[in-house]
């Protein structure tokens, strides 16, 4: 058996489903259901995988609270609806930074997404340190991983890296520094969506919100 781990970008695959609806014609594919995304590309990975966990990295925009409340609440349904599947979600934060407008002569305070790249980092070593897993995916075109990469294939040689590109994020970097890459079609994002209503085990019911 060839133990899979998959590692999740959480903001570079929201914005690849956000392009794949805009070229489905505005298709419905923000209610992803992501552990069925990650088994339909098993096949790719070979080997007999198996997928024995997944992670999940993102953060909630609380600084949008008054602004755009629903937008909150609708990621944090989203995050149950993932958990329900056995994901493991980890969150960072957004951190406010002032910058000085020239033409307004005044700051403007922005918010950063901060940790989630260390996280994903600290997590492909960890899994390879802990021997959890034979190969980790790691499903994100951005090249901000890319040091942590080579550190692990230094020291875990016999362990594999894929990258799994998210729809329009191929990166020819990361797909030389890794053992094997693929492509997320916007096909692949459209069919793999929660249902509707979603009944968790507990027979709590999760319903896609009405604008997605």
């Amino acid at each position: 058996m060839n133990r899979t781990s998959f590692i999740i970008d959480g903001f570079n695959i929201y914005h690849s489903v956000v392009d794949a609806a805009k070229s489905l014609s505005g298709q419905s594919t923000k209610w992803l259901n992501l552990s069925q995304l990650c088994e339909s590309y098993l096949h790719v990975i070979g080997n007999k995988a198996e997928i024995v966990s997944v992670y999940y990295f993102s953060a909630l925009a609380n600084h949008l609270a008054l602004r755009a409340p629903k937008k909150i609440e609708r990621h944090k349904l989203f995050i149950r609806a993932l958990e329900s599947t056995g994901i493991v979600v980890q969150l960072a934060r957004f951190k406010p930074k002032s910058l000085w407008c020239h033409k307004c002569s005044s700051k403007l305070r922005k918010y950063e997404e901060k940790e989630s790249d260390v996280a994903i980092a600290s997590k492909l070593l960890e899994a390879f340190i802990t021997d959890e897993c034979d190969t980790v995916v790691l499903i994100t075109g951005d090249t901000d991983i890319a040091p942590a990469v080579r550190t692990a294939k230094q020291h875990f040689p016999e362990k594999k890296i894929v990258f799994g590109f998210p729809f329009k994020r191929r990166n020819n970097e990361l797909a030389q520094l890794g053992d094997k890459y693929f492509k997320i079609s916007k096909e692949k994002i459209a069919l793999h969506q929660f249902p509707n209503l979603l009944v968790l085990q507990t027979g709590e019911k999760l319903y896609k919100p009405e604008n997605w």
